[in-house]
């Protein structure tokens, strides 16, 4: 079985535009989703996400919201523990092609990550 693992110099979860997650409200709480929509920057990208560096400047701190964490995603998306990592990656190859698109070095880089060994 695969397991989720975030790859470095991606940040394809940093495109945060809201056009393109019109659910939010429906798994964010109040005060998270004005949080949320305060990082969007004018671009779309989370206002932390240095895209020089291709990483997020405020990885240790971040939201919620932006950890892969078995009490997070049970709580936002109902997730059981056991799912989470099938769960992450379908949501990280889907997030991948739709800002880098399919043939994307990001998402060969995030599927050899998750290969088994």
């Amino acid at each position: 079985m695969a397991t989720w693992q975030c790859v470095k110099q991606c940040g394809a979860c940093c495109q945060l535009d809201p056009d393109d997650r019109p659910d939010l409200e429906t798994y964010l709480a109040p005060e998270e989703l004005l949080l949320y929509m305060s990082l969007v920057g004018e671009d779309g990208w989370c206002i932390h996400f240095d895209h020089a560096l291709r990483e997020c400047r405020i990885y240790a701190d971040r939201p919620r919201f932006c950890r892969v964490q078995p009490d997070v995603f049970q709580d936002l998306y109902d997730v059981e523990p056991e799912e989470l990592s099938d769960f992450a990656i379908d949501c990280c190859v889907q997030q991948i092609e739709a800002v880098y698109g399919d043939r994307s070095l990001e998402l060969l880089r995030f599927e050899r990550s998750i290969e088994q060994d």
